[in-house]
């Protein structure tokens, strides 16, 4: 026998970006050719596919982690590297998708839904991507990126029409039994139903999916019994079926009292959903009407019912009495509320352009260091991920488009100082100033970066030189000037205004 989950934990990663690749294209009598490094091709994405041959998380359960595959890394000769494939999870039909925190992602509800659940990292521009006028042969590439990785939530809610509610043993897997064509598990005990079960019914012209879930105990919005699996069922339902046991010998037990517990219970579950719940329409079913006593309690109790605004229809699932009509009744409810439904319209695309003043990034303090500062953005912290710090030239590059995004001028207004400690998505540098952008600087060697060559620090040697020197009581040397290397911006030294643009980045 299958087993029914309705709830897992799923551990998902999209594929990451292949990296670009720097080459220099050389042919017999064309040593340097020019560059021709290609780009990286994008990660695969994660995708929820809703499935209607699926109807169990089972299984996410025995298999809860999930990665698409890697893009392909760029090669020489312009050749870019492959995109990843794709990962489509098939999941039932009515599944949400939560975050870890309870968050509501996404509801998938109708065949071939499909939601992004993790998107691939983006892969890196190879240099022939990157060249310019300033950096006609760049010896370097941008590095591609990681692909999103969640742990996410999947919660399985019937997508039935009509929801039979009641408590343990009234009657709501035979009901459903002789409705439909479900099977569902049928015994004297409680808690027979541990599963939901659906089934579909047919009231002249109109058919409907009816659902018997677990039932329901006082405290079962607190999670008692099988409280919490019964309720999430029902969210979806349009109709609510109350099932009472008119034959019931437990002490305390009646079919007022019954109702009352059932209300109570559907009022506490979820506040967000407790008005919800309590606009939808009622139907109360007396079971068991094959036997004496219930058809004499069936009698005194169904005045007080129809005065409370609610239809009662009593039913005997062993002699198939009032099914017929209790099925076209049900029938008519359905019709009701699918006519007072909006019609559906096709999906609109909503375009939401960035603000004009959107700088992009923002400048924040260091709680740990009063004189370091933290610079938080998608853009420089996407930057950061691309960037081969091995290379000089690559860092060169980091700070240009820093410095193109505002990022220094930012810095100083907020109280930034020469040497001051700026962290960028984990990374940390000692920020110097820089000459204003459109000097010209000589270009070196590819891979090298000149104004990564000057520092003004101190190296072991100097020091230990220096201490020798105050020992001896011998005046100390000057160090050698220069700018600031390894600096968070070591940008504005020289016109990058036709290096490829960021959104060409982006779009590649």
């Amino acid at each position: 026998m299958s087993r029914f989950v309705d709830r897992a934990v799923i551990h998902i990663a999209a594929g990451n970006g292949g990296n670009g690749c720097a080459s220099v294209h050389r042919e017999k009598f064309k040593p340097l050719g020019g560059p021709d490094g290609g780009n990286g091709g994008n990660g695969g994405d994660v995708l929820l596919v809703v499935d209607p041959n699926v109807h169990t998380l089972l299984d996410f359960h025995f298999r809860p982690h999930a990665r698409a595959a890697n893009g392909k890394h760029g090669q020489g000769s312009n050749r870019a590297g492959a995109v990843g494939e794709p990962l489509e999870l098939k999941v039932p039909d009515g599944t949400v998708l939560l975050s870890k925190d309870g968050e509501v992602l996404a509801d998938l509800v109708g065949p071939g839904t499909t939601f992004v659940a993790a998107r691939g990292g983006r892969g890196g521009l190879g240099n022939a991507a990157l060249a310019s006028k300033a950096r006609k042969a760049p010896g370097f590439a941008l590095l591609g990126e990681e692909g999103e990785a969640h742990d996410l939530v999947l919660e399985l809610r019937s997508v039935a029409d009509v929801g039979l509610v009641g408590f343990p043993s009234a009657g709501k897997s035979s009901l459903i039994s002789v409705l439909s064509a479900a099977k569902p598990k049928i015994a004297d005990y409680p808690f027979t139903t541990l599963v939901p079960n659906l089934g579909v019914v047919t009231a002249g012209e109109t058919s409907f999916t009816m659902a018997d879930v677990p039932g329901l105990i006082p405290g079962a919005s607190e999670g008692k019994g099988l409280g919490l699996d019964f309720l999430r069922h029902i969210d979806r339902c349009a109709v609510l079926v109350h099932v009472v046991d008119c034959a019931t010998y437990e002490p305390g037990r009646d079919p007022l009292s019954d109702v009352d517990a059932l209300e109570d219970e559907l009022a506490r579950y979820t506040p967000s959903l407790g008005d919800e719940l309590a606009k939808r329409p009622r139907v109360i079913v007396l079971n068991k009407m094959d036997v004496p006593e219930a058809a004499e309690l069936a009698e005194l109790v169904r005045l007080e019912l129809e005065a409370r605004g609610l239809r009662v229809f009593e039913v005997s699932t062993a002699t198939h009495q009032g099914l017929r009509e209790l099925t076209f009744a049900l029938g008519e409810v359905v019709a009701e509320h699918r006519a007072s439904q909006p019609p559906q319209q096709a999906k609109r695309i909503v375009l939401r352009p960035a603000a004009v003043n959107d700088t992009g990034f923002t400048i924040e303090a260091d709680p740990e260091d009063p004189e370091a500062f933290i610079v938080r953005g998608e853009r420089p912290e996407r930057w950061i991920s691309q960037t081969n710090f091995d290379n000089d030239e690559a860092v060169g590059y980091l700070a240009d488009r820093l410095a193109r995004l505002g990022v220094e001028d930012a810095l100083a207004k907020a109280g930034a100082k020469p040497g001051s400690p700026v962290t960028i998505a984990g990374v940390t540098f000692d920020w110097e100033p820089s000459t204003p952008a459109g000097v010209a600087v000589q270009m070196t060697g590819r891979g090298t970066d000149a104004r990564l060559e000057q520092s003004t620090r101190v190296g072991a040697a100097e020091r230990k030189r220096a201490r020798q020197l105050r020992r001896d009581g011998m005046p100390e040397e000057e160090p050698a000037g220069g700018s600031s290397g390894g600096s968070a911006d070591r940008s504005g030294t020289h016109d990058l205004s036709d290096d490829p643009d960021d959104s060409d980045e982006e779009s590649s």
